[in-house]
């Protein structure tokens, strides 16, 4: 099973013409690329997989989805 894992957009760059971004995961931040979403700006969230941002969604969206991992973490 493939997983997608909400972030939040910290900075928005351009690497070798590909557009980019450093995301935080509850502290550990990661790098993704976000061509496919290019209204994305610093403070939204993102769901990315495999170094792709997929598309973005609302902060409570975000939480509940984070909030649903961590119950299944536990559930473990």
């Amino acid at each position: 099973m493939c997983l997608g894992i909400p972030g939040k957009i910290l900075t928005i760059y351009e690497d070798n013409g590909t557009k980019m971004a450093k995301i935080d995961f509850g502290g550990v931040t990661r790098e993704a690329c976000i061509e496919v979403i290019p209204e994305a700006k610093p403070g939204d969230w993102t769901i990315v997989h495999a170094g792709f941002a997929l598309n973005l969604l609302s902060e409570s969206d975000a939480e509940e989805t984070l909030n649903i991992l961590r119950e299944m973490a536990e559930l473990a």
